[in-house]
């Protein structure tokens, strides 16, 4: 009888090992459904070759797992419709943090709304460069700074959001990219901590 309840216990134990192990290692599910193009998409004849990104980002730009308003979604073409960013949402006054190292390239105003630009070390040339929108700065042209520094703060007015949030944007020359790229699967796919039954 004992060893009865021991081997379905033992293989109980195996299976949520196994299950475990799986989910572990198994590669996460895209983020948006904009991440995957669809199946009969073909670049434009002037397209640039795809640029890979670098996982080198280390922070979010506003809280620690901010609420994505409007996900990536790359035009068509150089000018098309699309939104060549994430929407993040933060109210007005959130401290706005660098994602990585890097040299600010912009600080001040574009068409009535404050925005900082950083281009990130390291990343080639052209290097990788972030921009944040509307931000008002606390940095200044030319200034280094690490990965969490605060940058500014988000602006109470000239958001396209519906609610106050901020435009992280990410370029590559003239390229927009998809600035979640840069987080890391640990820092982009975090949940909070589950403790689960041995039984």
């Amino acid at each position: 009888m004992r060893a009865n309840r021991c081997v379905r216990v033992c293989a109980r134990l195996i299976l949520l090992v196994i299950v475990t192990a799986t989910a572990l290692l198994a590669p996460p599910p895209p983020l948006f459904a904009a991440d995957a193009p669809p199946a009969d998409a073909t670049p434009p004849a002037d397209a640039d070759p795809p640029a890979t990104v670098p996982a080198i980002g280390r922070a979010w730009p506003v809280g620690s797992r901010p609420r994505v308003l409007r996900g990536w979604e790359p035009p068509a073409t150089v000018y098309g419709r699309g939104h060549r960013g994430v929407d993040l949402a933060a109210p007005a006054g959130t401290p706005v943090r660098a994602v990585a190292r890097g040299r600010v390239a912009f600080a001040g105003r574009v068409a009535g709304r404050g925005v900082v630009s950083v281009d990130l070390t390291g990343t080639g040339d052209p290097p990788l460069r972030t921009t944040y929108e509307p931000v008002t700065a606390a940095v200044e042209e030319g200034e280094e700074v690490e990965p969490g520094e605060v940058i500014g703060t988000v602006d109470a007015s000239g958001s396209h959001c519906t609610a106050t949030c901020v435009h992280w944007g990410l370029r590559r020359g003239e390229s927009y990219l998809n600035p979640l790229s840069l987080l890391p699967p640990w820092l982009l796919h975090r949940g909070p901590s589950r403790l689960l039954p041995l039984a």
